[in-house]
């Protein structure tokens, strides 16, 4: 019976042959009469043939059973849907009773052949069976579900094909039964039919998303109100319930990515979408779906959020929405960032946003953990960005339900009691996976937020022990643990990050990383877990134990310092444990000096004694963490600034005051200042090349040195003292002799044939300064240290300067205090001078190239012309010897209208103009060099056009117009950007200078290219020309019309010559090989 029935389907879905079309006929029209000619057939096979009896018994058994066939309908096509949905139920009913006769009768096994597989139970069908009864079933849908879905629900027919076009014209709507109650019906058949699974598959594999939209319109769709001509179309309350029942069973019995896909693609398509209608032409595949009707959007919405907050449900909205995708491109990351958008946003019908992220958190958490390598990449990008984002957006959840699960096995090992010691135990696993995930949100995410680094600084401490831990075996935790550490400390704020540091090293009391009674062990993957620790009697062993793991923890944190080499923090908490040094050395001299312990009573004498004690152990730990690192780190990361060789410098200064306030002249002491006070001197003498910002930092010694000229007991110390601080205080344009000599003294006080304790008395007269040797480590310097900070730490190793040079340095210092003279001549003449000595090449101004353009740049201000030009000339020959180190600082001063080093203070206007001068001279000076150097001027001039002030906008355009036409082939990636910009000034801007000086930039880079134009501004010169001709027709200003004219005449000489090249006579004369 099988066969029978599946020939019937057969007979019904046979094709229209190209012999029976005829010409003219429409699409409709050859359907039905297609679909007349196969119902004739098959009625004839099933009234005649023998073969088909059979089956025409179970037909007339299954028509005798159901009610809601209709005879007496005028729809063929309909009559069609009810004949294949018949045949259909048969085949159905014939699969049950042939699987209950099956399943009553257990199969009899082989004993000849034990391996042979089952016998096949009998609703298998054949290939060719299974592609007659997908036909069936795509006409049934087509026919009689699709059709009668309301507009929006679904993918209408007009979108899928051509076929699904011409049955939307061959469907009757207005004869009985109803539309509503033909998609009833066949979804009904359909659902019955799907409960084999034999026909399961078939069904639900294809027509899925048409099944669920009839069941959504039939169940959720609103009634329409009585008395509009549709009476008798509704639905039962009871076949509502029915429909709704039979959705929500079918949503939790199929494979849930399938489920939210199609419930995405019922959602419709954008509002600019809601135009398309579903009758759009044939072939509209590549049509935007319809926007779904607002009760739809609705459910769809309701339905996506039951399935997100079910178990597993975060991960089938990122299977149904990424799988498919691939790994990498561009499309997956926007779609990995699209689905954590939505899993990190609490969707409108959740009933509150407590209950959403307590479902949904742990999930995320749980895509961290797949090992397949193509799900795991994809779901971490989903989970990382998910979890950064209720980070940001919901902290107050994220922290209750993301981060404290996600640092749980790590707050664990630090906090609790050791009462019940088997239970509190962290295992391997869980410390293995969270420090992966961790790693994965925090380090490989890479987006710091406070909150994060709030909750990362809480178990910092177990974190950091644990690392320790890994540092003394052989673990895979070392490197994740490692990361982890630097990223926290690089990106929390800089008082945080040696709050924790200092925490870390124990100075701010006991390190409790990990709780009392316990400790790391390794685990049986190369992990690490906590477990008890064991009982020591012993308390020397004890006390051995505790002060080695306290050496242990500072030397893996100096450790972890030295991997920050592209970070100023290590240098930062060096300072920081000198200051802290000094500080302590004054608060130990302070309790000793004022605590009587006579008066006090034993509790009192105990406790003040347990203190002291205390302070001392906090004054051991620091010299401690001071040594190790001296030790392990080196020069180059303590100190890779200026700035922090200026505070290593003032803390040592810092300490000699300290010791003049206290009364005490100790060697350490006297050491410590004449390091100090050498270095000082080193400094200022020319061995390192300072700027502005150098002298800035160097203003925190001032009040140092002060002291030290006011307090110390010998006049000459006092006389150094106040020449040093006399010379930093004016930049170095004043510098007695004692300086240079000083610092000679201080580089050569290191020999082998001068003790360490030379006497003061063999120095000259005016710098008798006790000098001891000053000890360099013994390290290779790190090449990654910039030229300036290796002057600043090899400022002790300079030669003595000759008598030529002495009296070079003599006439430029001349010079540098006549350029601060308030005679206006003297001050003119001065600047000149200078300006010829960078122009020869004099090596004492090359030097203090900063100073120069620090004292060019002040007298730009000056209100005098004949100073302020020739301030213009200087800066304009500095940019020409040092275009990459002037050039960006006269930007600054150009961009921002404020001086870029410190004290900062706003410039006038006019100096603003007078510095765009002086870019557009170097502009003209670059030659062929403007395209290597005028890439950073261009972004510059662009941004000044934009400027509030006509002036500062008109002279960018100015220097842009000069830098432009020397640009030549660089100027065509910025094209299209120079065009937008001068067309819209030249029609938008309201002052004429500015349209004047843009429609001039179109002259000059005209002129400059020539013959190059139409290769470079290929793309951009009718824009250009129509710009020029709008200027000429309509600007009110005669000057902006007589250039843009000028402009059009370059333009057309340019095209000219473009169009009729000028004719060469020549030969070319070519030898063969």
């Amino acid at each position: 019976m099988t066969t029978a029935l599946i020939k019937s389907l057969s007979i019904l879905t046979k094709p229209i042959r190209e012999a029976q079309l005829s010409d003219g006929q429409s699409p409709q029209t050859a359907l039905v009469s297609a679909l007349q000619r196969n119902l004739s057939e098959l009625r004839e096979r099933m009234s005649g043939d023998e073969e088909m009896e059979e089956a025409r018994h179970l037909l007339e058994e299954v028509r005798r059973d159901i009610t809601w066939f209709c005879s007496d309908t005028n729809d063929l096509t309909w009559s069609f849907v009810q004949e294949c949905l018949l045949l259909l139920l048969c085949l159905a009913r014939h699969f049950n009773r042939l699987l209950e006769a099956f399943n009553q009768i257990p199969a009899a096994p082989n004993p000849a052949t034990p391996e042979a597989a089952p016998p096949l139970p009998p609703d298998v069908l054949s290939v060719a069976q299974q592609k007659t009864l997908g036909t069936v079933l795509q006409f049934v849908v087509t026919l009689g579900l699709c059709p009668y879905l309301a507009p929006g629900v679904g993918v209408a027919l007009g979108l899928r094909s051509v076929f699904g076009a011409a049955v939307e014209g061959a469907v009757r709507h207005d004869v009985a039964p109803v539309g509503e109650r033909r998609l009833l019906i066949t979804t009904n058949v359909l659902l019955e039919v799907s409960a084999l699974s034999s026909l399961a598959t078939p069904v639900f594999t294809r027509h899925l998303g048409d099944i669920m939209a009839a069941l959504c319109q039939l169940a959720y769709r609103p009634q329409r109100p009585e008395g509009d001509g549709t009476k008798g179309k509704g639905l039962t309350v009871e076949e509502r319930k029915t429909c709704k029942e039979a959705l929500h069973s079918l949503l939790g019995k199929v494979y849930q990515p399938i489920v939210i896909k199609e419930l995405l693609v019922l959602q419709g398509g954008p509002k600019q979408a809601s135009s398309g209608s579903r009758g759009g032409c044939a072939g509209g595949g590549g049509k935007a779906l319809a926007q779904a009707p607002p009760w739809l959007r609705r459910l769809c919405g309701q339905l996506l959020s039951d399935r997100l907050i079910q178990p597993q449900g975060v991960q089938a909205v990122v299977r149904a929405i990424l799988e498919g995708t691939g790994a990498g491109g561009d499309s997956d990351w926007r779609k990995c960032d699209a689905v954590a958008k939505i899993l990190a946003a609490c969707p409108q019908q959740s009933l509150s946003a407590e209950s959403y992220y307590s479902q949904v958190c742990p999930q995320v958490l749980e895509l961290l953990h797949f090992k397949d390598k193509l799900t795991a990449q994809q779901f971490q990008r989903v989970a990382t960005r998910a979890a950064l984002i209720m980070v940001q957006d919901r902290p107050e959840f994220a922290r209750q339900f993301l981060l404290f699960p996600l640092l749980s096995p790590l707050r664990r090992c630090a906090q609790g009691t050791g009462d019940d010691l088997s239970q509190d135990a962290v295992e391997e696993w869980e410390l293995t996976r969270c420090i992966e995930d961790v790693y994965k949100i925090c380090v490989v995410g890479n987006n710091p937020s406070e909150v994060l680094l709030k909750a990362l600084a809480d178990v910092i401490s177990a974190l950091f022990n644990l690392f320790c831990f890994t540092k003394q075996n052989v673990s895979h935790l070392r490197t994740s643990c490692q990361e982890i550490l630097i990223w926290c400390l690089s990106h929390s704020e800089r008082s945080v990050a040696l709050l924790l540091l200092k925490r870390l090293c124990g100075l701010l009391g006991e390190v409790s990383g990990v709780r009392h009674g316990f400790q790391f062990s390794p685990g049986s993957e190369g992990g690490a877990r906590l477990t008890v620790r064991e009982l020591i009697s012993d308390e020397d062993d004890a006390l051995y134990e505790k002060v080695s793991g306290e050496q242990w923890r500072v030397q893996c944190l100096v450790e972890l310092l030295g991997e920050m080499k592209d970070s100023d923090l290590p240098g930062e908490y060096f300072l920081l444990l000198l200051q802290d040094l000094t500080a302590v050395a004054a608060e130990q001299d302070e309790v000793e000096q004022e605590v009587d312990t006579s008066s006090m009573t034993l509790l009192e004498l105990e406790q003040h004694l347990l203190g002291c004690a205390g302070g001392h152990g906090q004054r051991l730990a620091l010299l401690q963490a001071l040594a190790i690192m001296c030790e392990g780190l080196p020069h180059t990361l303590l100190l890779s600034k200026p700035t922090q060789v200026v505070g290593f410098i003032a803390s040592m200064l810092q300490r000699a005051c300290v010791s003049l306030e206290r009364g005490t002249d100790s060697p350490v002491e006297s050491q410590t200042l004449s390091m100090g006070m050498g270095l000082v001197a080193t400094l200022l003498s020319g061995a390192a090349e300072l700027t502005a910002d150098d002298y800035s930092s160097m203003a925190a010694l001032l009040p140092h040195l002060e002291q030290i000229s006011q307090q110390h007991q010998e006049p000459v110390i006092q006389e150094l003292a106040s020449d040093l601080r006399a010379t930093i205080a004016t930049h170095g344009a004043y510098c007695p002799t004692t300086v240079p000599r000083t610092a000679t003294q201080h580089s050569t006080a290191h020999s082998p044939a001068q003790p360490a304790g030379h006497s003061s008395n063999s120095l000259p007269a005016r710098a008798q300064v006790p000098s001891q040797s000053v000890t360099h480590p013994k390290r290779t310097t790190d090449p990654s240290v910039t030229p300036k900070v290796k002057d600043f730490q090899t400022a002790g190793r300079i030669p003595n300067p000759g008598i030529s040079e002495a009296s070079s340095s003599k006439a430029f210092s001349e010079c540098l205090l006549e350029a601060c003279d308030p005679d206006v001549p003297t001050r003119a003449v001065a600047l000149r001078s200078l300006t010829r000595s960078v122009r020869d090449g004099d090596k004492e101004a090359l030097q203090n190239k900063e100073k120069l353009l620090t004292l060019f740049l002040e007298n730009l201000e000056h209100e005098d012309s004949f100073v302020y030009l020739s301030a213009i000339q200087g800066l304009a020959v500095l940019a020409d010897s040092f275009p990459e180190q002037i050039l960006q600082r006269l930007l600054g001063e150009y961009q921002t209208g404020a001086t870029v080093c410190p004290p900062k203070r706003e410039r006038s206007l006019e100096t603003r103009l007078k510095v765009g001068e002086v870019l557009m001279r170097a502009c003209r000076a670059m030659g062929d060099l403007a395209p290597h150097y005028g890439r950073p001027l261009i972004g510059v001039f662009l941004s000044g056009t934009r400027d509030e002030d006509s002036s500062v906008r008109a002279s960018s355009l100015s220097n842009l117009g000069e830098l432009c036409q020397r640009l030549n082939f660089s100027l065509g990636p910025l094209a299209q950007e120079l065009s937008t910009c001068l067309t819209a000034l030249i029609k938008t801007d309201r002052e004429a200078e500015v349209r004047r000086a843009a429609v001039h930039v179109i002259a000059l880079v005209l002129r400059g290219l020539s013959d190059k134009t139409t290769q470079v501004l290929g793309d951009v010169l009718l824009e250009l020309y129509r710009a020029l001709k709008w200027v000429v027709r309509s600007d009110p200003d005669d000057v902006a019309v007589l250039h843009a004219q000028l402009a059009l005449e370059e333009l057309d000489d340019v095209m000219r010559r473009f169009i009729f090249p000028q004719q060469k006579l020549e030969k070319k004369i070519v030898v063969l090989p």
